[in-house]
């Protein structure tokens, strides 16, 4: 079981950005995939950005493509969300889950979370 905490989220204006980051503990030697989902009030968790125990391969959905970046570094067994040009429609909870799975924008495929951070979006 891998342990995860992510901080950096914030309140930001449209057209801020912020990086998001996420640190495991636990078993860290597993080869897990790390992904990005969010939350919004009301609605269902979707998927954001999913990265390779490489970092070398990375997915993001639609929303994302352009404007965020995910990325890792394993020395630091950290993975980040670098978020730009954001809009109102960001606004949510932001989590981290690690997967060893290769589903990789289904919630159901990863296995630990973080307890999330928030991130607002004002016009």
């Amino acid at each position: 079981q891998v342990q995860l905490v992510e901080s950096g989220g914030g309140s930001v204006q449209a057209g801020g950005s912020l990086r998001l980051s996420c640190t495991a503990s636990g078993h860290t030697s597993r080869r897990y995939s790390m992904g990005w989902f969010r939350q919004a009030p009301g609605k269902e968790r979707e998927f954001v950005a999913a990265i390779d125990w490489s970092g070398g391969g990375t997915y993001y959905a639609d929303s994302a493509k352009g404007r965020f970046t995910i990325s890792r570094d394993n020395a630091e067994n950290t993975a980040y969300l670098q978020m730009n040009s954001l809009e109102p429609e960001d606004t949510a909870v932001y989590y981290c889950a690690a997967t060893t799975r290769e589903e990789w924008i289904l919630a159901a495929a990863y296995d630990d979370w973080g307890q999330g951070t928030q991130v607002t979006v004002s016009s």
